[in-house]
């Protein structure tokens, strides 16, 4: 019998403890009583007042809060943080409102999040114990959901369109049926996700674990990418195939610089 991953359900049953400490350790990541109070206060008082007022005191109270806030960050109402203290934001970020960031995990970095970034509504970037970087300037849009089971990474420039779907890990082993298939993941089994530069990922797709993504590359609305993607490839379909290669850097040809509904791009969101 091999080795069972873990799970979310294995951290909070089994273990005599209270509600207040499973959620000390699920939501705040920090069984002092400090911190715990910090970040009930700033849930209280700050995370959905409105307005300009909200956005100023958030401005002034998550910096206390986060593992690191870079100048000119800016945050929507009624955001779920959840191990804070592991989530980095860079210098000019805008996180929008009802984001998720979920840094949850036993040894994982969490959520890093570079200059110039945005992070759409309703977004949810959550940590299976795995980490979740965007590069500088990378636009996810609203919707979306990535999840981390093992590293996810993008790189800079990338753009996500709304309702896009990128996930670390997930991989079950079909073949086992002494366990649920909810915990029958074996460990180390999650390979995580790697998206290159200046990559546009339309609306609506799926991107799986152990996938790479080449810089300059465009993969269409609604593909299901299962394997990689060389750069500057045009990515369609379920599972997605290349249907076309954009022009190397610098170089202008009138189709391949835009790509057509013919094959397959729509703007992603």
């Amino acid at each position: 019998m091999g080795e069972v991953s873990f799970k979310v359900q294995d951290s909070i049953s089994g273990r005599r403890e209270s509600a207040l400490r499973k959620y000390q350790r699920m939501v705040v990541g920090s069984e002092r009583w400090g911190d715990l109070i910090g970040y009930e206060l700033s849930t209280l008082l700050v995370s959905r007042l409105p307005g300009a007022l909200g956005l100023v005191l958030r401005g002034l109270v998550y910096p206390r809060l986060l593992g690191e806030v870079g100048a000119g960050a800016a945050f929507g109402t009624a955001l779920t943080l959840r191990h804070p203290h592991k989530i980095r934001i860079g210098a000019g970020v805008m996180i929008d409102d009802n984001a998720v960031l979920d840094a949850k995990g036993d040894g994982n970095r969490g959520i890093t999040v570079a200059p110039g970034c945005f992070v759409g509504r309703n977004t949810i970037l959550t940590c299976k114990d795995g980490d979740i970087e965007l590069g500088a300037r990378t636009d996810v849009g609203a919707n979306c959901m990535i999840m981390a089971g093992a590293p996810v990474r993008l790189g800079q420039d990338v753009l996500i369109g709304a309702y896009s779907y990128l996930v670390g890990g997930g991989n079950y082993d079909l073949k086992r049926t002494d366990v649920p298939i909810n915990r029958s993941q074996p460990a180390g089994s999650a390979r995580g996700i790697r998206i290159g530069d200046d990559v546009w990922i339309g609306t609506h797709a799926v991107v799986l674990d152990g996938v790479a993504i080449g810089d300059g590359s465009v993969v269409a609305a609604g593909s299901i990418v299962t394997r990689d993607v060389p750069p500057r490839a045009i990515v369609a379909g379920a599972p997605a195939r290349v249907t076309g290669t954009r022009p190397e850097r610098g170089e202008l040809t009138g189709s391949a610089a835009s790509p057509s509904r013919e094959e397959g791009v729509q703007r992603p969101d």
